[in-house]
Order: C-alpha cells, then sequence, then structure tokens
C-alpha cells in the first residue's frame, strides 16, 4: 500500500497545523521564487523598457470620491504582500500557542539570536559605508526571506532535526518584524497624523474583538482593509497590517462541544440532505477548528505559489551588463549588503546564541546542535522580500540595482555556504555527527502520561530505546491500513517497543467502545494481542455475538468473556486511555508518539522507520552523555546541568 492511503485520519480534536506542512509549502515556494527571479531578470535583460513599463502602470480603485491609486509595482509591494506578513504571523502565532515555542522559555534565544543577526549585519554595512550617504540604507542588510530561507533550507539541510525549522522560523519572523519597524520608523518620510490616528482606533476594535472571541471573518476582512488604507494614506507602509492580525489570530485544538455539534449537524443532513442543513453542517465543521488553522489553509498557498513568485517577478528585474557588475564589486551598497549577510547574519545568530549558553550555562541554549545553528545563521543570510522592499524606499537609479545585485548574490552564496556547512558535518564520526546536529537540549514532550510496562499493552522488547504509542479505534478504518506497517516495522526494528492505547469514537463508530472493552476481556485471559489482531482484522463484524465467536477462536473462557463484556469489567481500563488521550492533546485514530513526540504525517512503513532511526538516533546520543561522555563541542557543563534539569 502507497504512503497517500496511510495519511487518514478519523477526526476526534483537531489536530494544530503541523510545521512540517508549513515547510513544505515553503519547499515549493522556494522554486517558484527561483524560477520567477530567473525570469525577471530575462525579461529585463530582453526589454527594460516593457518591464518598468508593466509595473510602472496606474491601477486605481474609486468608490465614489474616494479612491486608492498605485503602480502595479506599489499594489504588489505593499497590496499583495500583506498576506504574505499575514501567514507569516499566523505560523508565528500557531508555534507560540501550539508548536516548538509553547514553552516560553524557548523562545527567548531564538528572539535574541533574531535581533543580533539583524544588529550585525546593519553593523557590517555601516561599516562599509561609513561617512557616505548610501549609509542610510542600512536597512537593507537585515531581514531574511522566510520562504526563501526556509525552503532552501529544506532542501540543502540535514534530513533531521525538524527542530532547527522551528527555530529558523522564529528567527525570521523576529526579522521580519523588526524589519517592518524599520520600514515604519525610518523610512516613512511624512506622517498625516489624523489618519493614523484612525488607524489606530481601528487596531483598537480588533482587538476588542478578538479578545471578546468574535469569529465574524467578514467583519475583520472590512476592518482590516480599512486599517490598511488608513495607513497608506497616513504615509506609513501598511504591510504591518498583515504581521499584527496574524499574530492576533490564536490557535487551539477544537473543543469537544464544538466537534459533537458538527458531528450532529452532519447527522442531521444525512438523515434530510437539503441545502440550508448543508450549509449548517458546512458552518459546523468550519466553527470546530480554530481561525488560525482555517486561514493558514486558505492563505498559505496562495502567498507560496502566487504572491512571493509574482513580487520576485516584480522587483528582481535588472538590467545586468559588464558596467553594473564592475561597478558592483566597488559598489559600498552592494559589499555592504553582500557581507551584512554573509558574515554579519551567522556571526550575529550564532554568537548570540553562543554566548546566552555559556552566560546561563545552559539554562538558554539552542533547540539543535551547533552545527545546525551555524546552518541556521548561513541561511538567514539570503534576504529578498523585505531586503528588496527597503531597498525600493532607500536607493533609486543605479543605487539600486547595486543594491538588487548585493541581495541576489548573498542569497546564492548564503545558500553554497549553508550546503558546505551540512555536508561537513556528515563526513563526522557518527555519535559526533549526532551531536553537532540534535545538541543537548531535551525534546518537548507531547505524551502526557508516560509508558508503563506493568500496565500498557507492549509489543516488543520492554527495554527498547525507541516506543511507538498508538492511539487507536478497532472500528477506525485508518487504524486498520495501519496495522501491517506497524507489523513490518516490529519485524524491521529490533529495537522498538509498540503500545497500544483505546481511543474509541462511539460518535462516529458505533462498535468501537464494545470492541475496546472486549479487548480488555480477553486481556484478562492473557489475549489481549491475540484479540486485538482479530478486531482489526474484522472491523466489519464487531457485535457481541462476534466479539463471542473470537474468544471461542482463541480457545479463552467464552462465559466468563461474556459476562465481562456485558458488565463492562473493562470499561475503567479503557475510560483511562481516553483521559490520557484528552491530556495528550489527542485529535483522533490513528494517532502515533514516538518516544514522547507526536508523529506528524503519513504512518506507512518507510515514513515510521524514518521517524524511528531518527529517535534512535537522539536516544543513542542522550544516553552516552548520560553516561558520562564528554561533550566535544560545547563548553557548557552539560552533565551538571542534565542534572540539575533532572532535579
Amino acid at each position: 500500500m502507497n504512503a497517500e492511503a496511510l495519511t487518514g485520519h478519523t477526526p476526534r480534536r483537531t489536530l494544530r497545523t503541523p510545521l512540517r506542512d508549513f515547510l513544505s509549502t515553503e519547499t515549493g515556494s522556494a522554486a517558484l521564487i527561483l524560477a520567477a527571479v530567473a525570469a525577471a531578470l530575462v525579461w529585463a535583460n530582453a526589454d527594460l523598457s516593457s518591464y518598468d513599463r508593466v509595473w510602472s502602470t496606474v491601477l486605481s480603485i474609486r468608490l465614489g470620491s474616494a479612491s486608492v491609486s498605485q503602480s502595479l509595482l506599489l499594489w504588489v509591494n505593499n497590496g499583495l504582500m500583506t498576506f504574505f506578513f499575514f501567514v507569516v504571523g499566523l505560523e508565528a502565532r500557531r508555534e507560540y500557542d501550539l508548536g516548538e515555542l509553547r514553552e516560553r522559555s524557548r523562545a527567548l534565544l531564538p528572539v535574541l539570536a533574531g535581533i543580533g543577526g539583524a544588529a550585525c549585519a546593519v553593523l557590517i554595512y555601516l561599516a562599509v559605508n561609513a561617512g557616505h550617504s548610501t549609509a542610510s540604507g542600512w536597512g537593507t542588510a537585515m531581514s531574511t526571506e522566510t520562504a526563501f530561507a526556509l525552503g532552501l533550507l529544506a532542501l540543502v539541510g540535514p534530513r533531521f532535526p525538524d527542530r532547527l525549522r522551528a527555530f529558523m522560523l522564529t528567527v525570521v519572523v523576529v526579522d521580519d518584524i523588526v524589519g517592518l519597524i524599520v520600514i515604519v520608523a525610518v523610512y516613512t518620510s511624512t506622517i498625516d497624523v489624523s489618519a493614523l490616528a484612525v488607524a489606530a482606533v481601528l487596531f483598537a476594535v480588533v482587538a476588542l474583538l478578538v479578545y471578546r472571541h468574535v469569529r465574524a471573518g467578514f467583519v475583520y476582512a472590512l476592518l482590516g482593509v480599512a486599517i490598511w488604507i488608513a495607513l497608506l494614506k497616513s504615509g506609513i507602509d501598511p504591510l504591518v497590517v498583515g504581521l499584527v492580525f496574524g499574530l492576533l489570530t490564536f490557535a487551539r485544538p477544537a473543543a469537544r462541544g464544538d466537534l459533537e455539534r458538527a458531528s450532529d449537524l452532519f447527522r442531521r443532513f444525512r438523515e434530510q440532505p437539503t441545502p440550508e442543513l448543508a450549509q449548517s453542517a458546512r458552518t459546523g465543521l468550519a466553527n470546530s477548528l480554530s481561525p488560525n488553522e482555517r486561514l493558514q489553509q486558505l492563505y498559505h498557498p496562495w502567498t507560496s505559489y502566487v504572491i512571493v513568485p509574482l513580487f520576485a517577478l516584480a522587483n528582481a528585474g535588472i538590467h545586468v551588463d559588464g558596467a553594473l557588475l564592475s561597478r558592483s564589486l566597488t559598489s559600498r551598497v552592494t559589499l555592504g549588503i553582500f557581507f551584512g549577510y554573509v558574515v554579519g547574519k551567522p556571526l550575529g545568530i550564532f554568537g548570540v546564541s553562543w554566548v546566552l549558553a555559556r552566560v546561563t550555562h545552559g539554562k538558554l541554549r539552542p533547540p539543535v546542535g551547533w552545527a545546525a545553528v551555524a546552518g541556521a545563521g548561513t541561511i538567514a543570510g539570503v534576504g529578498f522580500t523585505v531586503a528588496l522592499l527597503i531597498a525600493a524606499l532607500a536607493f533609486d537609479g543605479a543605487t539600486l540595482e547595486e543594491a538588487k545585485v548585493g541581495i541576489l548574490a548573498a542569497a546564492l552564496a548564503a545558500s553554497s555556504i549553508t550546503w558546505l556547512i551540512f555536508r561537513a558535518t556528515q563526513l563526522l564520526p557518527r555519535r559526533v555527527r549526532l551531536l553537532w546536529l540534535l545538541g543537548t537540549s531535551e525534546p518537548l514532550i507531547d505524551l502526557a502520561i508516560e509508558v508503563e510496562p506493568e500496565y500498557d499493552h507492549i509489543r516488543g522488547s520492554l527495554d527498547a530505546p525507541v516506543t511507538v504509542v498508538e492511539y487507536g479505534d478497532f472500528e477506525c478504518p485508518y487504524c486498520g491500513r495501519a496495522e501491517p506497517a506497524i507489523r513490518d516495522l516490529l519485524a524491521e526494528h529490533g529495537d522498538v517497543r509498540y503500545v497500544w492505547r483505546h481511543l474509541p469514537l462511539p460518535d462516529v463508530h458505533a462498535h468501537a467502545q464494545l470492541a475496546a472493552e472486549a479487548s480488555e476481556a480477553a486481556a484478562f485471559q492473557g489475549s489481549f494481542w491475540p484479540m486485538h489482531d482479530l478486531l482489526l482484522t474484522h472491523q466489519d463484524a464487531l457485535e457481541l455475538p462476534d466479539l463471542v465467536r473470537y474468544a471461542r477462536k482463541l480457545g479463552l473462557d467464552p462465559e466468563r468473556f461474556e459476562s465481562d463484556v456485558r458488565e463492562g469489567r473493562g470499561e475503567p481500563r479503557v475510560i483511562e486511555d481516553i483521559d490520557s488521550a484528552d491530556l495528550s492533546g489527542v485529535s483522533g485514530t490513528p494517532t502515533f508518539f514516538i518516544n514522547g513526540r507526536r508523529h506528524v504525517g503519513a504512518y506507512d512503513l518507510a515514513t515510521l522507520s524514518a521517524a524511528v532511526k531518527a529517535a534512535g538516533a537522539r536516544a543513542e546520543l542522550t544516553g552516552s552523555l548520560h553516561a558520562g561522555d564528554a561533550n566535544p563541542v560545547d563548553d557548557v557543563p552539560l552533565e551538571d546541568q542534565q542534572q540539575k534539569d533532572r532535579r
């Protein structure tokens, strides 16, 4: 069975939008951005006048006597790109509410590293341009392009860890926030105070609506457009609207009541399929998701596959000739931007991270190893979106062309250096390589209730270094499809133990609760796993007579088995598993945890094997460190710190 068939999920409580999905979209976007940059360069060098004429075309929107008029270039730069920053804000808020940054102390280091990277890049630019008028363009050298950097990191970086991407996401979001603040504070020449006051009042209204949990999307859309126009009229770049709206949009798992109401609405539609009930069912399903998830699903593909590539097409076009290249080699603007990104970014990000780890004696440390931090620093040298926005505000004419050359050259160099760093890391001995990539920071644990060998149902070695926990439902078809992959996984990896925990979904599977209690009745007679296998094999026959027939087939005492099922003796155990699922934020079946960390994605053999290998590598590394091995890359007294952490 292919991987696509093993991604289904019977919903009970909606999972957060995974960072992995965000990054897979960014990977595709990076390829489109590269294509758009190439197209812009070909277009501009084939016919520069045509390129300039198209993007300077004025587009006006009028409503009565009111109007907004801008060139197509500006409609892209401060109109469509508002949606890009909206999606960046959404993902940052999701990570803060549900992702790697939900433990607040973990957010501090990447935030400070992001500020350090931007500051160091600016200082290098200013050093190159000291005493010249071009020093005013220092903001061009500070911001990382989110889509480009994360997409290229996925292409040139290691197979793991995903936490490196979460670390990078925080760093680049800080870059974007600082960049937008710089645009507003430094590169805004005149401000209309009355229009700015209107925008501030409207922002306050939005904050109040969010606080009151108002979910009418059209209201926020109208207010967003009004604020965007007010900021544009005030003279301030309205891009900030997107980022603020994204950061205000909360992310959370769906409430049990919302899902139950959605199920009830769907049943009504099933019984009486009318347009009115269809609309009610659609509304109920949509309302069970957090606004953050719904809006990301709606806008993220558009921003990654359309808006950002269109921005690249509109801004990257420069006429490249020998004169420009010769001029750029000695241009303070080009060199300041290039070295600001290629040297300043990694120096600031790596340096701040290392200093914080030293000063705090390891209490603040990166979620990954130092090679991964270095790779994050170098890939942060890919500046594009905000860099081009600020360059267009700070420069014009030939100087603007030189700035674009610096931005594009820095992106190419940063990507190449990042690839070299990770290639060199792959040549290190295995344990050292793992340490440099994974680091010593303990991963966040999603599984609320630890596995207890004397209590849980376990297959495989009890002391295996990797534990796979599945929350399943015997009537769930996706659990049935996952079972062969689990069997193959256990056969292929002798160092894995597998745990089944019950999560019957009676609102969608009528016989799931009875089947779960029947498996516990079989466990009373020492036959949980044989009954488990039969139930998943015969998911269409889970009535009580069927269950008793399975008990006879397994050689159990059928009278005792039937009595245990009828009297519900297995129910307390099933309820305990359901409670543990609630505490772990499990949304449906099957849901897998690997060494306590939620597995997001497909559950075919290849995907699960890759996740198990990564978990095994970290377990191996942690075990060797706990055994007292010296740390070859970190001067922080690791063993002392780990003992403090355990206490």
